[in-house]
């Protein structure tokens, strides 16, 4: 089963890939890391980010997309255009792909239930892939 982590910041989704084939974790290569929507966020605007991200994971093989969930309010409140692309993701048709949002609380006790099996500095990722990894890492754990 191959999960595409995601990760919402600003106009961008983070993206990290991550295959779990007979109890062994594996990172697919991928050149793209991160799909970003236009700067109008225009209806077009978005149809075009939910193309490429559904040609995205086509082209990966990606059996579920897990994204990092944002809380509407507060100090960690998620930004009008990351609830517009998470929408988007949703929403996507043309790819056979289950979509699961995970609360904080859910990868916490996930993490803390299941420790991660590598440490992300070994993973060869960019650091700003980190959140996006987790995801993965918890979509495949939390099922």
């Amino acid at each position: 089963m191959r999960v595409c982590g995601v990760e919402l910041t600003g106009s961008d989704a983070v993206v990290c890939l991550l295959n779990l084939d007979q109890g062994h974790f594996s990172l697919p290569d991928s050149k793209v890391r991160k799909l970003s929507l236009k700067k109008n966020h225009t209806r077009a605007d978005l149809q075009e980010f939910q193309v490429s991200f559904v040609a995205f994971l086509t082209e990966h093989n990606v059996n579920r997309v897990a994204i990092k969930e944002r809380m509407p309010k507060g100090k960690f409140a998620g930004g009008a255009i990351s609830f517009k692309l998470e929408a988007a993701i949703q929403l996507m048709t043309g790819a056979d792909v289950g979509v699961v949002l995970l609360p904080p609380a859910l990868i916490k006790s996930t993490l803390s239930s299941n420790p991660l099996p590598v440490p992300f500095a070994d993973t060869g990722l960019k650091i700003f892939q980190e959140t996006a990894f987790t995801a993965a890492y918890v979509g495949h754990m939390a099922k």
